[in-house]
């Protein structure tokens, strides 16, 4: 059976095609390939295919980013087929292997603390029940903080800022105005309660 193609004319094409991580690229070219792959493409990966796609995946758990960038639609282009679907597979297991790996953590982690509440210490069965209790699926020794917010309209922010600044212009007749004293006319240590010498 042969695959019929209809360019679609006036289309504009741009060489620069903006930056897409290496999953999407993979996963676009993989999808490309298995829908050829149903007219004819050899889909199944060599030696060599392996070995790319390999090389791929290992660049790009090294650093994603810098991987994404190398990885542009030119050079993604000139790669085999069956070398691009099997680096979808290879990025698709990383990912799922990693959420797999944090799961798995996450209930040995839980599973311990629950047998550490039946230790014979009683400072460890306390801890390992106040840790089970932050696990966020449970939440009980979580701090919550609540945050109000009072909505004002600006003619009330007017009113408001011109009564302080009215204070602070013109401030009530009681203020009463502040005495000085001569301080050699205060004994310090009789006020004090000081008594005795201390010169030392």
């Amino acid at each position: 059976m042969s695959l019929v193609l209809e360019p679609e004319i006036g289309v504009p094409y741009s060489e620069d095609v903006p930056y897409m991580d290496l999953r999407a690229r993979a996963e676009a070219a993989c999808n490309t390939a298995i829908m050829l792959g149903d007219h004819g493409l050899s889909t199944e990966p060599t030696t060599e295919d392996e070995a790319i796609a390999a090389k791929l995946a290992l660049a790009y758990a090294d650093s994603p980013t810098k991987t994404s960038k190398k990885a542009s639609a030119k050079r993604v282009s000139t790669l085999p087929p069956a070398a691009l679907v099997a680096t979808h597979g290879i990025l698709t297991e990383f990912g799922h292997s990693i959420v797999d790996s944090a799961v798995q953590v996450r209930h040995l982690v839980t599973n311990k603390l629950i047998e550490e509440t039946e230790n014979p210490d009683p400072r460890v069965r306390i801890r390992a029940l106040e840790l089970l209790g932050k696990i966020s699926d449970v939440g009980l020794f979580t701090d919550k903080t609540e945050v109000t917010i009072t909505h004002r309209t600006t003619d009330e922010l007017r009113e408001s800022l011109r009564s302080k600044l009215s204070k602070l212009v013109s401030p009530d007749e009681d203020v009463i105005e502040a005495e000085f004293v001569d301080p050699d006319a205060v004994d310090v240590d009789a006020e004090l309660g000081i008594e005795g010498d201390y010169s030392e």
